[in-house]
């Protein structure tokens, strides 16, 4: 029943290009009883919310099918995330365009994308986790708490993108998040980055020597 409410809610958002604004007109139109729906969801808020949450998790669940993720990189798991949750998102493009633009505040987008944020900055906490314990000073490695909030930016940085993309294929897109990866990682990863935090050791060492 949730997925058919899923289905039928997007569907109706297309046709009508607009959303439903009573639970009890929309499972009229879906012919369910509200109890049904609120077995499942709280609001419409809170459908809107899951959907993006659904697609979050639709997308997880298929890279984590695929032949040697385990044995990935943090890098590369970032990598495959990105470029099947877009491909996620091309099949509901319609919609995603339709709930994220009109006359919504920046506020408005934010909370139906509050699930989604959730769940991507517990992934990315992950894989900081993963990049972590392949470093072998403590001082080296990153917080858990920057890079996840560094990461939902960059997530929204590159739906932004997306949303705004006019090229074949949206090849455009595919070219930003293998740039913004690469960037982001070769400022994690590289020994320049972990020489100014020796540099930092230093300076700071020196000041209380001085002190």
């Amino acid at each position: 029943m949730k997925k058919k409410i899923f289905e039928y809610y997007t569907q109706s958002v297309l046709e009508q290009e607009k959303e439903p604004t009573s639970v009890y007109r929309f499972c009229k139109d879906l012919k369910i009883g509200e109890d049904e729906f609120y077995n499942h969801f709280a609001s419409l808020e809170d459908l809107r919310r899951k959907i993006f949450s659904e697609f979050f998790n639709n997308s997880l669940s298929l890279i984590e099918k695929e032949k040697g993720y385990v044995s990935k990189s943090p890098k590369e798991k970032l990598l495959s995330f990105y470029f099947t949750f877009f491909e996620v998102l091309l099949i509901n493009r319609s919609y995603v365009l339709i709930a994220l633009r009109g006359d919504k505040s920046s506020i408005n987008k934010m909370a139906i994308l509050k699930f989604l944020r959730s769940s991507f900055k517990k992934f990315a906490i992950v894989l900081i986790q993963d990049g972590n314990a392949l470093k072998q000073s403590r001082l080296s490695q990153h917080s858990e708490t920057v890079f996840s909030e560094g990461a939902w930016i960059q997530l929204l940085f590159l739906l932004k993108f997306w949303m705004e993309d006019s090229s074949a294929g949206f090849e455009k897109t595919d070219m930003a998040i293998e740039k913004s990866v690469r960037t982001v990682f070769d400022l994690f990863d590289t020994t320049s980055f972990d020489s100014v935090i020796d540099f930092g050791k230093f300076l700071w060492k020196e000041k209380f020597n001085m002190a």
